[in-house]
C-alpha cells in the first residue's frame, strides 16, 4: 500500500447537477449547473486526508480493486462496520473494522482471506477511515 501524500490543490470540473439515467438517455446539456471541486467533494478535512493505492484483492467485495485510490479520513472515528486503512505488525492494509465487545477484527471483503484478529501482543493502529474510493473502469 502506498500512501500518496496529503491533500492536493483543488481543481474545478463541469458538473452536470440532473444526474444521469441508467435506462433512455437525456441530453445532460441542460443541466450543466456549476462547476465540480473534487477536493470539495471528497475531502472534508484537508489536513487530515491522505489518498493510498490499493493492491491486491482482499477488498473487492467492498467494491475496491488492485490500482484504486482510496480517500482516507484520519480525523473521523474508527467504528465497528466502517472500512479503514491500518498498521498491523508493520504493515499497511485496508479491511473491515469489527468489534464486538473486547474483541476487534480486521475483516476482508474476499472470502479467501481469514479475519485478522486484534490482540494485545500485536502492534495495531488505525490510521484512518475510507471514506471514497476512486475506481477506474477502463
Amino acid at each position: 500500500m502506498k500512501i500518496l501524500g496529503q491533500a492536493m490543490p483543488s481543481a474545478t470540473l463541469p458538473f452536470y447537477e440532473g444526474g444521469v439515467v441508467a435506462g433512455f438517455p437525456s441530453s445532460a446539456d441542460d443541466y450543466l449547473e456549476r462547476q465540480l471541486d473534487l477536493h470539495e467533494l471528497m475531502v472534508e478535512h484537508p489536513e487530515a486526508t491522505f489518498f493510498v493505492r490499493v493492491e491486491g484483492d482482499s477488498m473487492i467485495g467492498a467494491g475496491m480493486h488492485s490500482g484504486d485510490i482510496l480517500v482516507v479520513d484520519r480525523s473521523l472515528t474508527a467504528r465497528d462496520g466502517k472500512i479503514v486503512v491500518a498498521l498491523v505488525g508493520g504493515e499497511f492494509t485496508v479491511k473491515r473494522l469489527k468489534i464486538k465487545g473486547k474483541r476487534v477484527h480486521l475483516i476482508a471483503e474476499n472470502p479467501r482471506y481469514a479475519p485478522i484478529e486484534i490482540t494485545e501482543e500485536i502492534d495495531f493502529q488505525v490510521w484512518g477511515v475510507v471514506t471514497y474510493v476512486i475506481h477506474r473502469t477502463c
